[in-house]
């Protein structure tokens, strides 16, 4: 079947013939002429099968009857991402040159004062993230009482984005007369009672089960250990021995994560970009920018752009990290061996990720096969980012002042068994002869009696001034114990405290 079959405009069906598309695909095939007919859609297929086309192509043929009013848009699509919506915006840039249609993009990172701008023009198309067309909304410069047709594009995403609420709230401020599209690849039962609730007697469309993958994808594990260095290090090895890899992008759970393989990869050599959430919208579109055009063949990225983004010819998809929820997995290297392409799925495989690895292959219900070879792990370089911290505190601790290096104990170790006898027996007669000191110095009882009632006799000095003032002691060190036996006279017990200047009793009839 060819798209003039389906009940396109001549315009549209021009369009398409300009980008060089003549079969649609299977999703296109079924979704089309239910749109075209008003009816409810439930489009359920897995990602890369042109999802996108299903929509809008039946969409510009919709409007081009009709004229936008000023804050009213005719149409509302709702995007989980800032790069998704921009991405279905060049979809209606596309397909829509030869027509004269308004159309508006409501992400966050981009002022308020140009996007009111163009809503006050009236717009055909409204592109939008949840949160912020809520805050126009909110802010009285948007009325969705006009909206005639509604898309809610990878809901499952906006399942996991927290964004099920915000969905609702928009579904209540849009007529309850719309026309309502709805697509995922996944149903999970959040989904379902969405639908249930918002659709009205929808056509079901389901080109492939619920979470699987694309047979042209080749899926394949690495075991790897459990340090985050081992981890980077089976990575660059996989990257320099991938066969046929002409660009990949590399998944990482947080965006902590993100950043410190990007730097890794830097230093190592490689040309890669980053791309997560909390980047600026210019940082994240210039990344994807770069990647599409293959000025950057790495990608390190967080599921941020695991759904949906359209990048017809990513060869490899390396999951750094295994994915917490399984159905993330089946977004990620659904980023590989689209439109009918051959892509290969690494995933990099710890023993923490075991129990992961059992809930992906029970829910696209096939097992993944463990690489065939030897993956053990060797230490590449003297880098201090790919070293344990552990291990970089010891190295610390051994090279810290006064501390002796590895190389003086071995030299140590190696002197003649008789030199270190000899040094053993010099110290111990020098402690020995310390130790007789104080015993020489002993007097009777009576002596140190006597004294002892002398030395309270006499004044009490200031605590201010020294006893001896030609003797004062540096402050805040010690004097050396030699020091202090030398400037005590013999037989002055000043130094001794007054509990052992007591005479001792001999005990009775002894």
């Amino acid at each position: 079947m060819s798209f003039s079959n389906l009940g396109l405009s001549e315009k549209v069906l021009a369009a398409v013939a300009a980008t060089g598309y003549t079969t649609p695909t299977p999703i296109q095939e079924q979704a089309i002429p239910h749109v075209l007919a008003r009816k409810d859609v439930l489009g359920i297929a897995q990602t890369g099968t042109g999802k996108t086309a299903a929509f809008v192509l039946p969409m510009l043929t919709i409007l081009e009857k009709g004229r936008a009013r000023a804050r009213m848009p005719r149409t509302l699509i709702l995007e989980p991402t800032r790069e998704l919506a921009a991405q279905v915006k060049e979809n209606f840039d596309r397909y829509g040159a030869g027509q004269k249609l308004n159309v508006a993009l409501l992400i966050g990172g981009v002022s308020f004062g140009d996007q009111d701008a163009k809503l006050t023009r009236g717009v055909d198309v409204l592109i939008a993230t949840p949160g912020r067309l809520l805050d126009h909304t909110e802010r009285g410069g948007l009325l969705l009482t006009g909206v005639e047709l509604l898309v809610i594009d990878e809901a499952d995403r906006m399942l996991d984005m927290g964004f099920i609420p915000d969905i609702e709230r928009v579904c209540k401020l849009v007529p309850f007369t719309r026309q309502t599209l709805f697509f995922t690849a996944t149903m999970p039962p959040e989904i379902r009672r969405i639908t249930e609730t918002f659709l009205h007697n929808p056509q079901k469309v389901e080109v492939s089960k619920p979470a699987t993958t694309a047979v042209t994808v080749t899926q394949v594990q690495v075991p790897a250990g459990r340090e985050a260095h081992e981890k980077r290090e089976l990575l660059r090895r996989l990257l320099r021995e991938a066969k046929d890899l002409k660009n990949a992008i590399i998944f990482c759970n947080r965006k902590r994560e993100v950043a410190i393989v990007h730097k890794s990869l830097q230093k190592h050599g490689f040309s890669v970009g980053a791309l997560h959430g909390d980047m600026d919208q210019s940082a994240r579109t210039a990344a994807l920018e770069q990647f599409r055009k293959g000025e950057l063949p790495l990608l390190v990225a967080s599921d941020v752009a695991a759904r949906g983004l359209d990048i017809p010819e990513v060869s490899h998809v390396f999951n750094f990290d295994v994915p917490h929820h399984a159905d993330d997995y089946v977004h990620r290297i659904g980023r590989t061996g689209r439109a009918g392409r051959t892509g290969t799925a690494i995933s990099i495989v710890t023993p923490l990720d075991q129990k992961s690895m059992v809930a992906i292959e029970k829910l696209i219900g096939q097992s993944i096969p463990r690489a065939e070879g030897d993956f053990e792990i060797h230490s590449e370089s003297s880098d201090a980012t790919d070293r344990p911290r552990e291990s970089r505190g010891r190295e610390r601790s051994r090279g810290g002042r006064g501390k002796p290096q590895r190389g003086e104990r071995r030299e140590r170790s190696h002197e003649p068994r008789e030199a270190r006898v000899e040094a053993r027996q010099a110290s111990e007669a020098g402690h020995a002869s310390e130790a007789k000191r104080p015993s020489e110095a002993r007097q009777p009882a009576e002596a140190r009696h006597r004294s002892n009632d002398k030395r309270r006799a006499e004044p009490r000095h200031d605590a201010r001034q020294p006893a001896n003032p030609s003797h004062v002691p540096s402050i805040g060190r010690p004097e050396p114990r030699r020091q202090r036996e030398a400037d005590t006279e013999p037989g002055d017990h000043s130094h001794l405290p007054a509990f052992l200047l007591r005479p001792v009793r001999s005990p009775a009839g002894a």
